[in-house]
């Protein structure tokens, strides 16, 4: 029996080599179009695209282009060409503004830039993108089938962001660069103001700010150290139990008597 089934399996997947491998050497548009359709349908994408490829030109403008360009762009998509997928359904989107597959299309393209998005270590630039593009769906689809998922995204790519920016501050403290730090987890406190990573900010920027005041020069040393004081404040009223507040008090104390010179 399950000789025979071999058989017929066979047989089957050489006639659909064979039409595929007919379908490429035509000259006949129908004849293509019918095979990257079956293709299509048999969930053949890659020989699917290479058909619409060939045909895609013939059909610009004729009422027939729309299935085919959703179909071509779907194949993309199953493929896993993001880059491209995504450029043609924003192209279907834009072409067929009526068409009923036009949400779709518009979510897919916004789905194409999240799954380009890189990993929250690499340039972010991909991730900036993808979120513009995600918002801009949930601004003109706000009732669409789809906004849970594009909120998830949102929310993913957001979170990337964040990570990105408190690395790279956090980076500029290892390397001793303070003044780059002190900007850094500034700019990141307030562009980021329900941070899981707040407390973490708030200790380094003290630490930038102390190591910053405490290597100064004499006519910036006292501005500085009025700084680095404010910077523990705010630690301590974010989370006064702070698991940093050890390394914190010590840096009090040398900035307190660091300061006595100052008030003589």
């Amino acid at each position: 029996m399950n000789k025979i089934f071999s058989f017929f399996l066979t047989i089957i997947l050489l006639a659909s080599c064979s039409q595929y491998q007919k379908a490429l050497k035509s000259d006949d548009v129908a004849v293509k179009t019918e095979a990257a359709n079956k293709m299509y349908e048999d969930g053949k994408y890659t020989k699917a695209i290479r058909l619409y490829e060939q045909v895609a030109p013939a059909y610009k403008g004729k009422p027939q282009a729309e299935r085919l360009f959703y179909m071509y762009s779907k194949s993309l998509y199953n493929t896993k060409q993001y880059y491209l997928a995504g450029y043609q359904f924003e192209n279907f989107a834009a072409s067929y503004p009526k068409s009923e597959k036009r949400e779709e299309a518009s979510f897919l393209a916004a789905e194409c830039f999240y799954k380009l998005s890189p990993v929250y270590s690499l340039d972010q630039t991909d991730t900036e993108k993808a979120l513009e593009k995600v918002q801009k769906f949930i601004d003109v689809y706000p009732n669409s089938e789809y906004l849970p998922k594009a909120n998830v995204y949102v929310k993913e790519l957001r979170e990337k962001q964040e990570k990105k920016a408190f690395e790279i501050a956090k980076q500029y403290n290892s390397i001793s660069d303070f003044k780059a730090a002190l900007k850094a987890f500034d700019n990141f406190i307030a562009d980021f103001p329900g941070t899981p990573y707040k407390e973490q900010a708030l200790y380094y920027r003290l630490d930038s700010a102390y190591q910053l005041a405490i290597n100064s020069i004499e006519s910036k040393k006292q501005e500085r150290l009025d700084y680095a004081k404010t910077t523990y404040a705010n630690l301590m009223k974010f989370k006064s139990d702070t698991e940093y507040k050890e390394k914190a008090d010590k840096m009090l104390a040398v900035i307190e008597q660091e300061l006595q010179q100052f008030s003589k």
